[in-house]
């Protein structure tokens, strides 16, 4: 017989307590993920409101930079220098175009396009976003503009754009002064990055790339402005929703004579060499002249490369500045200077004499150097050896002197190193010694040297602005400054003037030697090319030898090659009482300082001097 089954009896009490216990768990953690939800809510409704509030906005709102207005640049009298003009451009943007090499060929039969213009726009292409707009072509005509703008439908992703571009109404008269703008490069960009200076040319393609446009961009350059639009999903602009105007770039005042700029550019015409015009009273630069010269306007958008190359492999080398880094013997505009060194050394007085036969002889040697005159000058002493300019007496000072004392004197005199102008275009020049020739060439020092360096020729080698730096502290009796080219910044009310930076003096050990020299470099000038100007001047020429000749040789002219005959090189003054402008004339390959660079001297001065009174009689 089977067991009888067991009744199994609930126990309801347990079971109760199992679902109490079940349900608060359940509860708990019911509130847990509650409290997760909510704490996630608050994070991304309160805490990161403004974070996601701004990416949302990244979807819809366009930041569109606004470049600044580039300052304008004036003359001493307020003419106008330097200018910004509205030009056209025509953009793409490379991913709005599906088929470009194609776009260009149809755009071509509209707009025409060089083959330099599409290959340049080609290259540039590979380095550049997708997104971003490149320039295909610029400036544009009107007519171009209206014709692209009838088509533009058949053109997505190109488009017209306007701006403001540099103009140089003067065009090649002031280029090595002014300098020129042109495209930021990878240099110029890596550059404006370690400075951290990039977020300042956010929209601007342009920098200073010469002269006074490059040494003050900053001041000239501006702050950027910027719009905030809103967008659709395809970019067109909806509306503009914030606009920040940009700081234009500061107005600046230069301290240049246009008018005077304007006759040296005249007397040059064309030929090889430089002028020079000084304010003795604060070192201001009146003109700044090297010729020949270009019109910087070809730079501005990009010069091509034919016209680059021509420029480029000139023999006249007209990209070079002259007036800072022409680099020529100084011949004799020196001899004041080295007259000057004699009598502050007591190597000679004013009264010293020396016979001159027409050449002189270091004692013992045979060799001959020759004076210019070659019969000589017979008895000269300091100023008659300055009126005449004779070789004879200065190869003999020379030789008493020694060329560390000539290099030591001349020193502060500014040969021998950059003036410290403010254009970065700027040649040091050569103040020969004896360490400087071990140095650079590892060889001992001859007499043979220092008597060239006596009459400015040999290994000394100076600027045209370094020769009218050391006329200006001639003319001022050892007074110096740094010679510059900015006079004021415009700001938002007035003009404010930039200071002037004076150097300390050379105190010679008898002051009365300043006036010795002086007196004589104005005998110089009654002598000859201003006996009849209207006011006092002083003045020295010069004539440079571009070769040797041998002791037994005769120069002529008539047969060297154009780029081997002398230079022609003139200092001068006035008024000689109270100057107040000192310039230096340089003509390369001209021939004779006085019949050369003489009329240019005179001219200039003329023009300056008498200005006032022509215009009083008019």
């Amino acid at each position: 017989m089977a067991p009888k089954k067991r009744i199994t009896m609930h126990d309801h009490a347990a079971e109760a307590s199992l679902f109490k216990r079940r349900a608060l768990f359940t509860f708990v953690c019911v509130v847990i993920l509650l409290g997760i939800l909510l704490s996630n809510l608050y994070h991304l409704q309160i805490l990161s409101y403004t974070d996601y509030e701004t990416r949302s906005n990244d979807n819809r709102i366009r930041v569109v930079p606004v470049p600044p207005s580039r300052g304008l640049i004036y003359d001493r009298h307020g003419k106008l220098l330097a200018e910004n003009q509205p030009f056209f451009a025509l953009e793409l943007i490379p991913e709005k175009v599906k088929h470009i090499p194609e776009t260009l060929t149809r755009l071509s039969q509209i707009i025409p396009l060089s083959a330099e213009e599409q290959e340049k726009f080609t290259e540039s292409l590979k380095y550049h976003r997708r997104f971003k707009p490149l320039t295909l072509k610029t400036p544009l005509t009107e007519e171009q503009v209206a014709q692209f703008s009838v088509n533009q439908h058949e053109f997505p992703g190109i488009s017209v754009v306007a701006g403001l571009k540099r103009h140089y109404p003067h065009q090649g008269l002031l280029t090595h002064a002014l300098g020129y703008v042109g495209r930021i490069n990878d240099r110029d960009k890596l550059r404006l990055q370690q400075a951290g200076e990039w977020k300042d040319y956010a929209g601007t393609k342009y920098i200073g790339k010469q002269g006074i446009e490059k040494f003050y961009e900053t001041l000239l350059h501006g702050k950027p402005g910027h719009l905030e639009e809103e967008v659709n999903n395809r970019g067109r602009t909806i509306r503009t929703l914030k606009s920040v105007p940009p700081d234009p770039g500061q107005d600046i005042y230069l301290t240049l004579d246009l008018e005077l700029q304007k006759k040296a550019f005249e007397l040059l015409d064309g030929r090889r060499g430089s002028v020079v015009a000084i304010d003795p009273r604060d070192g201001g630069i009146l003109a700044m002249l090297s010729s020949p010269t270009y019109d910087p306007n070809q730079f501005v958008h990009g010069i091509s490369s034919k016209a680059y190359g021509e420029l480029l492999n000139s023999r006249s080398r007209p990209l070079i500045n002259r007036a800072t880094q022409g680099q020529y013997a100084p011949a004799s505009t020196i001899k004041p200077h080295l007259a000057l060194l004699g009598l502050d050394e007591n190597t000679i007085t004013a009264k010293t004499r020396i016979w001159d036969p027409g050449f002189w002889q270091i004692p013992g040697v045979e060799r001959k150097y020759r004076d210019w005159k070659r019969w000589g000058h017979g008895w000269v002493d300091v100023n008659t050896a300055l009126i005449g300019s004779c070789d004879t007496y200065f190869y003999d000072l020379a030789y008493k002197t020694g060329v560390d004392k000539i290099a030591s004197f001349m020193q502060p005199f500014g040969f021998g190193e950059r003036t410290g102008v403010d254009i970065f275009e700027e040649s040091a020049g050569i103040m020969p010694s004896k360490d400087w020739k071990r140095m650079r060439y590892n060889q001992p020092w001859y007499i043979g040297d220092t008597i060239s360096v006596g009459i400015g020729q040999g290994y000394w080698t100076t600027t045209p602005l370094q020769l009218a730096n050391a006329a200006a502290i001639m003319a001022n009796k050892g007074k110096r400054f740094v010679p510059h080219m900015l006079k004021s910044i415009k700001d938002n009310t007035s003009k404010i003037d930039s200071p002037v930076d004076e150097k300390a003096p050379i105190v010679l050990n008898d002051q009365k030697n300043w006036d010795i020299i002086n007196e004589s470099m104005m005998n110089t000038a009654h002598k000859s090319r201003f006996k009849d100007a209207g006011y006092t001047a002083a003045m020295k020429t010069g004539t440079a030898q571009v070769f040797s000749v041998a002791e037994d040789e005769k120069y002529d002219a008539e047969t060297v090659d154009e780029f081997l005959k002398d230079n022609a090189l003139i200092i001068a003054y006035a008024p000689y009482e109270n100057p107040t402008i000192v310039l230096a004339v340089v003509l390369e390959n001209a021939g004779w300082g006085g019949a050369n660079a003489g009329p240019v001297a005179r001219a200039l001065l003329d023009e300056y001097m008498l200005r006032d009174s022509l215009e009083f009689n008019q």
